[in-house]
């Protein structure tokens, strides 16, 4: 079995690069939400299907917003290796401010009340849960049996996905579109989580460069970790795209800041042992402040409906 890898933790300079990808992410959602609406006026049905998929590829906005969401993806990843994943990864929730911003500037209306108090109980939420967190995480080495149990859990979800929309296929009753916000949410915790993983295991193997090479079990779930990554990442782009089909640019970026840092604190609680030795009262908080982010999400998703309500009979 191969040493456990870890690196030196510097918060604060991964806190301000996780509030760059913030900005990144937010601009990409917002740049790929207007290519999604362009194409989808101009599709045979309602959903993304091929057809669709190739006009996005000849679609210069949504390419640049693709190109904006890789950049995010590199320096949130860069955020990853200076400091533990329960501290960076919730800052990504800053991205509703910068999504709620960008979409005022677009549409020159201001969001209304009842979007602000979404985005503000979002930011509440997971503001407690980082500042919890800077304070009793630490970043600690990552073993192998550790690496297995995220594998097996991610095999676990994409199951569950896979079972949900079988059935709902069965039944021939959609599925809600929020469920396509969580599912790339969800996917997107584990592609952090695997993500961190890899950055580790990265440098552990450029440190040992000149060593004599081995093919062990560590390399094999190197490898395991980047199929993971490959097919989660995949499947999160799709169900991010579908969610632009359905939903406003805000509560896409709700899913992805506010259900990704929360499945990818999840793992770094209970498997990776980032809060192993935390007291009590920080874990109380922990399950109140994630529970407070999730809920602005269904409230921001709420908004977003009642408001597009209002303005249809409004408009009639």
């Amino acid at each position: 079995m191969t040493e456990p890898v870890t690196l030196t933790s510097l918060p604060l300079a991964g806190i301000a690069l996780a509030v760059v990808a913030a900005l990144l992410l937010s601009l990409g959602n917002e740049l790929q939400s207007r290519g999604v609406g362009k194409v989808s006026t101009q599709g045979e049905a309602a959903g993304l299907g091929f057809a669709q998929v190739k006009r996005l590829m000849r679609s210069r906005v949504w390419l640049l917003g693709t190109l904006s969401l890789v950049a995010a993806i590199l320096v949130q990843l860069a955020s990853l290796s200076l400091a533990p994943l329960i501290v960076v990864q919730p800052v990504g929730v800053t991205a509703l401010v910068f999504a709620a911003l960008l979409t005022a500037w677009a549409t020159k209306k201001l969001p209304t009340k009842r979007v602000v108090r979404a985005i503000l109980i979002c930011i509440a939420g997971v503001g407690v849960f980082v500042a919890v967190a800077a304070v009793v995480s630490k970043q600690r080495p990552i073993r192998d049996e550790q690496l297995i149990a995220i594998l097996i859990v991610l095999v676990v979800v994409l199951l569950a996905i896979a079972a949900v929309f079988v059935v709902s296929r069965v039944r021939k009753k959609p599925v809600h579109p929020i469920l396509h916000v969580f599912a790339g949410g969800v996917l997107a915790g584990f592609v952090a989580s695997l993500g961190k993983t890899v950055i580790l295991r990265v440098q552990s193997a450029l440190s040992e460069l000149g060593e004599e090479f081995r093919f062990d079990s560590g390399i094999v779930l190197t490898l395991l970790c980047l199929l993971g990554i490959i097919v989660g990442g995949g499947l999160s782009i799709y169900f991010v795209q579908l969610s632009h089909v359905e939903s406003k640019p805000e509560v896409v970026v709700a899913g992805l800041t506010v259900i990704d840092p929360v499945v990818a604190v999840v793992l770094g609680i209970v498997i990776l042992g980032e809060a192993a030795g935390a007291p009590l009262w920080s874990i109380v908080v922990f399950v109140v402040a994630g529970a407070v982010a999730i809920a602005g999400v269904f409230l921001l998703s709420r908004a977003q409906n009642k408001d597009d309500r209002l303005a249809a009979e409004a408009s009639s």
